[in-house]
């Protein structure tokens, strides 16, 4: 198997796993803290889960090798989509929230750490 396909694997298991947290943990929550979690879980799981998804193109497009690069693009999509909703352009949510682009930012730089610490220490065959 080369290391594509296994970064591949890794990428899809993750993306499954954030689905599943979704999905579960919104049912035992109340409150505040459930009104939180329905407001900003998803704006730091959306940009973490796109910097790894540009993660599996990288090989193909040079300009996406480096770890900020990617931060940049997926940062910039996802403020994009918060700009539009303010301007009743609904993209990926349908209300506007200045601390989503704080949300946004957090799952970006979440995602560069898990891939450059982490990744890179744990998996030999991650770039």
């Amino acid at each position: 198997m080369s290391d594509k396909d296994k970064r591949t694997i890794v990428v899809v298991i993750l993306q499954l796993v954030l689905a599943m947290i979704f999905a579960a943990s919104k049912n035992w929550m109340s409150g505040s803290m459930h009104v939180f979690y329905q407001s900003y879980f998803a704006d730091v799981m959306i940009p973490f889960g796109f910097y790894f998804l540009l993660s599996l193109i990288s090989d193909n497009h040079k300009q996406l090798q480096n770890w900020w690069v990617k931060a940049l693009l997926v940062f910039g999509l996802c403020s994009l989509s918060e700009t539009l909703q303010y301007f009743g352009v609904f993209a990926l949510a349908r209300v506007f929230d200045p601390v989503d682009y704080l949300m946004y930012g957090v799952g970006v730089l979440l995602a560069a750490f898990v891939d450059r610490q982490i990744f890179t220490r744990m998996l030999p065959f991650w770039e």
